[in-house]
């Protein structure tokens, strides 16, 4: 990505939209703010919903934002969006099955699109987004997860509407957001994990109990249900601990 334009010194001039968020002082006193907002929430869902409309207020020439979450390179879903235009234009991608996060922010931390009326590296879906009302879009990386992706994908229905001053704020500001969500989906995952765990020791007692069996035997014997009633270990074993029985396909409840 080229992001030197002639005539500019190799330094972007702030967009139109721009309000004077590019203040060191301005920026420092958005980002904290933001750091503070973000350490409130534990919830990954909640931090996605509270970076956006941030991201929107803090980068020059931002119109529309949204997080952009890619499975297995190619389908795209949007989350926290701030209007429908982001979610139509994540929407585009997967019709066409092209466009910036389903090719370059893979492999670049930063993909900007000057101007979709005339981009070529996607050249189907840059025309489709561009009748949406989409004119230039700015897409950063937060996470890749093997062929998961997490992007904030910030919108304008202006063309050349981000600089690289633009890209420069957005990276500072992409960097808080990643560290706070990847933590709190970690968090999330780590309760869940031990939620599970804890599920499945109940499950193995009751087991144990009723059957007379060691703790081995009563793992063992849930794998077989699990296996055999096509469905998950963690599922089976919260019913159990839930009603103290398991309806089976074969046979009567357990």
């Amino acid at each position: 990505m080229d992001q030197t334009r002639p005539g500019t010194g190799g330094r972007g001039q702030p967009s139109t939209s721009d309000t004077g968020t590019a203040d060191i002082d301005v920026l420092a006193e958005g980002l904290s703010a933001l750091a503070r907002d973000l350490e409130e929430h534990d919830d990954p869902d909640a931090i996605l919903a509270a970076i956006v409309p941030a991201a929107v207020a803090m980068v020059p020439g931002a119109d529309e934002g949204s997080i952009s979450i890619v499975l297995d390179r190619r389908r795209a879903s949007s989350q926290a969006a701030t209007g429908d235009l982001p979610t139509l234009i994540d929407a585009i991608q997967n019709e066409t099955q092209q466009g910036p996060c389903l090719d370059s922010a893979y492999e670049q931390q930063t993909v900007r699109v000057d101007n979709l009326a005339t981009e070529q590296r996607w050249p189907l879906f840059s025309r489709r987004a561009s009748e949406a009302g989409a004119a230039s879009m700015l897409s950063l990386q937060l996470y890749v997860e093997g062929d998961n992706l997490g992007a904030l994908n910030l919108f304008s229905r202006s063309p050349e509407a981000f600089t690289d001053e633009s890209e420069q704020i957005g990276l500072l500001f992409a960097a808080h957001a990643a560290i706070a969500y990847v933590g709190a989906k970690k968090q999330a995952q780590l309760i869940h994990a031990l939620t599970s765990r804890d599920l499945i020791g109940q499950a193995k007692g009751i087991l144990m109990e009723r059957y007379k069996i060691s703790g081995e035997r009563a793992f063992l014997l849930l794998v077989r249900l699990s296996q055999d009633n096509n469905r998950k270990l963690v599922d089976l074993a919260d019913e159990l601990a839930r009603s103290r029985t398991i309806t089976t396909s074969r046979s009567d409840p357990i």
